[in-house]
């Protein structure tokens, strides 16, 4: 599926609307929000990327990672997002960053992701129910847990997780 983006400049105005495979080669700014889903004994849901993933197939990733649609807003895709790679909805987000700027350059793919991101977090419960054209697996990591692994083994986990977990002081 080539969906479409909206792309940004710089100063953060929006600019206008391209294919999702172009937006990923030219390195043009689009959203996407994260969430880190925690359970209420404090593990987080991790999920390993699918394999017919363009950026990063088979990694483990943030609980939800969701390009924004055009004219939505950040917690409405993060929402939506939760529901259609996890079957989980009605969770409390609260957002834990501002928007940052992420890029990530993949030579030998031809990517350059550059997304303007907004993370929140949650807490839930629920029975997850992943989408398997999206999710491999899920698994739960303590944050001791998650950061012997990430330690480890990095190259298994996506750089924006590695990179978001640190910025928001997962591991303190």
């Amino acid at each position: 599926m080539n969906e479409l983006l909206e792309i940004f400049d710089d100063a953060q105005q929006r600019v206008g609307l391209v294919a999702r495979n172009v937006v990923h080669k030219l390195g043009m700014w689009h959203r996407t929000a994260n969430i880190f889903l925690f359970r209420s004994d404090g593990r987080l849901v991790v999920q390993r990327r699918h394999k017919n993933k363009d950026v990063w197939p088979d990694a483990w990733d943030l609980s939800v990672a969701e390009h924004l649609r055009p004219g939505e807003e950040y917690l409405a895709g993060a929402e939506r997002g939760l529901l259609e790679e996890l079957g989980v909805e009605n969770v409390h987000l609260e957002p834990i960053t501002g928007v940052i700027r992420s890029s990530l350059v993949i030579v030998e793919l031809g990517i350059n992701d550059c997304e303007l991101q907004l993370c929140y977090k949650g807490v839930s419960d629920a029975t997850l129910f992943p989408n398997p054209d999206e999710v491999a697996d899920i698994r739960l990591f303590s944050p001791a847990e998650l950061k012997s692994e990430m330690e480890a083994s990095p190259a298994d986990f996506t750089p924006w997780f590695r990179d978001r977990a640190t910025e928001i002081r997962l591991f303190d």
